[in-house]
């Protein structure tokens, strides 16, 4: 007996691929219209893509249990490799799913977030090479000078990124101009475009990519410089001013990571856009695109392309 419940055991190890998929999915009732939460997840980070880099995606397809991201370029891109990570795995072979899973906090925070909780610093890197550059080369034929009453910024032209950046800094200006905190917070600039990989990793910054900037340095900016309690105090500082410019113009805070890096900011409208449209409508009785303005064409447009898509 004992001998026949083991190869079951192993025919069914067999059949789900053993600890190599991701666990089930956690409140996997049917929803409106019979759909999971994974699937309205799934359908909401599709449109929050497509809304954000509109001149790069294409659209989304289904084939078999996948789900792909079609490029301009013909790539298609995973949306979720169903492989069981942990933290570090999921920094490392990030999927969309992983990168667009936890919710960005907009607003006011006052302390370091939860262990493990760091959105946006997810990231998959076929989508950035297709975005912004495949290469050292490419992404620089992409940048453009973003001209500022503080300076002179090399940033991505491309999917608004450096426009995005013109109107923080037209915002940030006058501000600083009134309030000597977010002056020194904003100065001395410490750079934006450089092609380099992040301290202690294999894995391009976001700097390589010309979508990120950072402010004026202070010692207790970087998780690896300075204590958990020395961040949180910087962070209760910080001028709330800034943040809330950056994260208007599609900008993520370095800030709302528990590897807090504060005076980094990156362009990553997904992220934005989904903390905007879902961050508080968890998965429920109601349409999928719930909290997204559905009434504007271009958002209704995207959402039927996805309905029609993920049937």
């Amino acid at each position: 007996m004992r001998k026949m419940i083991l190869i079951f055991l192993i025919f069914i190890t067999a059949l789900t691929g053993g600890c190599s998929r991701k666990p089930p999915i956690k409140n996997a009732g049917l929803l409106y219209h019979g759909e999971t939460d994974y699937t309205v997840n799934m359908k909401r980070d599709a449109l929050c893509l497509m809304a954000a880099y509109p001149e790069h995606i294409t659209g989304v397809k289904k084939q078999g249990l996948k789900v792909y991201f079609t490029m301009k370029s013909g790539k298609q891109l995973l949306y979720d490799d169903e492989k069981s990570k942990n933290f570090y795995e999921k920094l490392n072979d990030t999927d969309i799913q992983d990168m667009m899973e936890q919710i960005y906090p907009l607003g006011n925070i006052k302390s370091i977030m939860a262990d493990g909780y760091d959105p946006g610093r997810f990231r998959v890197y076929a989508l950035f090479k297709e975005l912004y550059g495949n290469s050292k080369e490419q992404t620089e034929h992409n940048l453009t000078t973003v001209k500022t009453a503080f300076g002179y910024l090399q940033f991505n032209k491309n999917n608004n990124a450096a426009g995005s950046l013109k109107s923080v800094f037209d915002d940030l200006i006058p501000l600083a101009q009134k309030n000597n905190l977010v002056r020194s917070s904003v100065l001395p600039l410490n750079g934006t475009f450089n092609y380099r990989y992040i301290s202690g990793t294999n894995l391009l910054s976001p700097h390589s990519f010309g979508i990120a900037i950072d402010l004026g340095r202070d010692g207790r900016d970087y998780w690896k410089w300075a204590s958990k309690s020395q961040g949180e105090k910087r962070i209760s500082s910080y001028p709330q001013e800034v943040v809330n410019v950056f994260e208007k113009n599609g900008f993520i805070w370095g800030g709302k990571w528990c590897h807090f890096d504060i005076m980094h900011f990156e362009y990553r409208p997904e992220i934005i856009l989904k903390a905007r449209y879902f961050g508080e409508n968890s998965p429920q009785a109601k349409p999928w695109y719930y909290g997204a303005p559905y009434d504007d064409a271009k958002i209704k447009n995207y959402i039927d392309i996805i309905d029609n898509a993920l049937k």
